[in-house]
C-alpha cells in the first residue's frame, strides 16, 4: 500500500475517505490489484495466463491487422491448448526493426479496428539510439497497463509519493532549461488518476554536469530518475566537491544499459541505493528490479519476454541470448515476436518468492558487440577492475567512450582534466590492447565532451564494423 502521505484521490464529492476514485483511477487500481497477486504465482501459472493472452493478440492480429495476415498464416495464428504450446509460438517469424518500419511505410502494421474498450489511438517514436528510429502506436488500454508497471515499481521500491521526484531525462531543445528546469504539481500522468503526490522538477539532460549539480542541490529531491552515465558523472561530481542533496533517498536509473560501477558510486557519493528499470517506448516495462535484489524480474502480466539462444531455442539460467518480446496488450501495433536488439542473461528463480521469470543482467545492443579480427563477435564489457586500471593508467582521464572504427581499429574517446603524458598515453593504449586484443591498432582522440544521442543517451562501446 502507499504511504499515509499519499492517499487515494476521491473523485465523490463530499467523500474523502475511504476514497472513491474516478472511473480511470477504479480501472488502475483494479489491474494493480490483480499484480499484487499475480507476482507471487508460480511460472507455471504465470505461462498459462500468458497463452491465453497471447491467443487473443494472435487472433486480433490475424484478422485485423494487414501485416499479419500473411505473416499468421498456415496456422500460426492458433496456439494449442497443451503444455508445449511454446514450441508452437517459436514456429512464428522473429519480428525485425526493419520489416516494422517497411510495413509502417504503407500502414500495414496498424489495426484496421480496435475492439471495444481499449480507446483512443496515441503515436509516439522511439528514440532511434539504434540509429533507425521508428514510429509506435498504442491504444489507451495500454497506456493504462504502462501506468500500472509504473505504479507497481514505486510500490515495490517503497517511495514515498508525498516526496519530490526529480527527472533528468528531457533531451528536447529548449525545454526544462538551467537554471530552474520545470515544476509539475504531480508526478506524472500514471498517479494521478489514484495518489495524491508531492511535486516533479526536471532538468534537461544536455545541461553541463556543474549546473546539473547545481540545480540538484537547489531542489533537493527525494528520488532522482536519469539516465546510469549521468547518474554516475552527478555522483563523481558530488564526491569530489564534498556535496550532497540531503534528502536524496534513492536513484532511478532508465533508458541506458546500467554499467558495472554506477551503483557503487551512488553510494560512495550519496549514501542511497540505485534501482534500475529495463524497458523500451515501443514495448513498454520490460523488467523491474526486485525489491529485495539486484537482478530483474520480467513484468509478464504485460510482456511476453524470451531470451533466445542462436539456435532459437530458450536460454537457461547463466546463458546470454537474444531478447525478443511480445506486449501482450497493445491491439493498435501488435509487436508479436519483436528482437529489440538486446542481450540478456536469464537468472535462477528468485528467494523474494516471486515467480515472475529473472533476469540476472541486461548486457546491451547487440549491434554494439566487439567484432574480433577473425570475425567473432563478444560483448565488451569493462568491468569494475577494467575501470580502475584504465583510471590508474591515466589519472586524469574523467570520461571515455571506445569506437570499434574498423575490424583491426579502435578509437578511444577521452575527456581528461589535464592533458596527458606521453607515459600517461602510452599506458592506456596498453590497458585497450591487453583488454581488447593485441591485433587492435589503437588511436587516441581528445573531446571535451562525449557525444550522446538525440535522446541523451550514451553508450560507452560503439561499434562500426556492419
Amino acid at each position: 500500500m502507499p504511504p499515509a502521505e499519499s492517499p487515494v484521490l476521491s473523485a465523490v464529492p463530499g467523500i474523502s475517505w475511504p476514497a472513491i476514485p474516478a472511473a480511470n483511477g477504479a480501472a488502475l487500481l483494479s489491474v494493480l490489484f490483480q499484480l499484487e497477486q499475480s507476482q507471487w504465482w508460480p511460472l507455471d501459472r504465470l505461462l498459462l495466463r500468458q497463452r491465453e493472452q497471447l491467443a487473443a493478440l494472435l487472433a486480433h492480429a490475424a484478422a485485423q491487422v494487414p501485416f499479419y495476415r500473411e505473416r499468421l498464416a498456415g496456422g500460426l495464428a492458433q496456439l494449442p491448448q497443451t503444455e508445449d504450446w511454446q514450441k508452437a509460438w517459436r514456429q512464428i517469424p522473429i519480428l525485425r526493426r526493419e520489416e516494422i518500419q517497411a510495413a509502417d511505410a504503407s500502414g500495414a502494421m496498424l489495426a484496421e479496428r480496435l475492439p471495444a474498450g481499449h480507446g483512443e489511438w496515441r503515436e509516439i517514436y522511439t528514440s532511434g539510439s539504434t540509429g533507425s528510429p521508428i514510429r509506435s502506436v498504442r491504444s489507451q488500454l495500454w497506456e493504462l497497463i504502462w501506468s500500472a508497471f509504473t505504479v507497481r515499481d514505486h510500490l515495490w521500491h517503497r517511495r514515498d509519493l508525498g516526496g519530490t521526484f526529480a527527472a533528468i531525462r528531457e533531451s528536447g531543445k529548449g525545454k526544462a532549461l538551467w537554471p530552474d528546469g520545470t515544476t509539475a504539481p504531480s508526478w506524472g500522468y500514471s498517479t494521478d488518476a489514484v495518489f495524491a503526490t508531492g511535486p516533479l522538477v526536471a532538468l534537461n539532460i544536455t545541461t553541463p554536469i556543474e549546473q546539473q549539480v547545481e540545480w540538484l542541490l537547489r531542489r533537493d529531491p527525494d528520488y532522482l530518475l536519469t539516465h546510469s552515465s549521468i547518474a554516475r558523472l552527478l555522483a563523481e561530481a558530488c564526491r569530489a566537491g564534498g556535496v550532497r542533496p540531503t534528502r536524496l533517498r534513492q536513484v532511478i536509473t532508465i533508458s541506458e544499459n546500467l554499467r558495472p560501477g554506477v551503483r557503487e558510486a551512488c553510494q560512495a557519493a550519496w549514501g542511497v541505493p540505485l534501482v534500475d528499470i529495463y524497458s523500451t517506448r515501443e514495448a513498454g516495462y520490460l523488467a523491474l528490479q526486485c525489491p529485495d535484489h539486484e537482478h530483474y524480474h520480467v513484468q509478464a502480466e504485460g510482456v511476453f519476454l524470451e531470451v533466445l539462444r542462436e539456435d532459437g531455442e530458450p536460454c537457461g539460467p547463466g546463458e546470454v541470448g537474444r531478447v525478443v518480446v511480445t506486449p501482450l496488450h497493445n491491439l493498435a501495433m501488435p509487436l508479436i515476436r519483436y528482437d529489440i536488439g538486446d542481450l540478456a542473461e536469464v537468472g535462477e528463480a528468485c528467494s523474494c518468492g516471486r515467480g515472475l521469470p529473472v533476469l540476472r543482467r541486461i548486457l546491451g545492443r547487440t549491434q554494439n558487440m566487439l567484432v574480433l579480427p577473425k570475425g567473432d563477435r563478444h560483448w565488451p564489457l569493462l568491468a569494475s577492475s577494467d575501470l580502475q586500471a584504465m583510471t590508474e593508467a591515466a589519472p586524469p582521464l574523467r570520461g571515455y567512450q571506445i569506437v570499434q572504427r574498423a575490424i583491426d581499429r579502435l578509437e578511444l574517446r577521452l575527456v581528461v582534466a589535464q592533458p596527458l603524458s606521453e607515459a600517461e598515453e602510452d599506458a592506456i593504449t596498453r590497458w585497450a590492447k591487453a583488454k581488447f586484443g593485441e591485433a587492435f591498432r589503437v588511436d587516441l582522440a581528445f573531446l571535451s565532451e562525449l557525444p550522446r544521442s538525440a535522446a541523451g543517451k550514451f553508450e560507452d562501446f560503439l561499434c562500426e564494423v556492419p
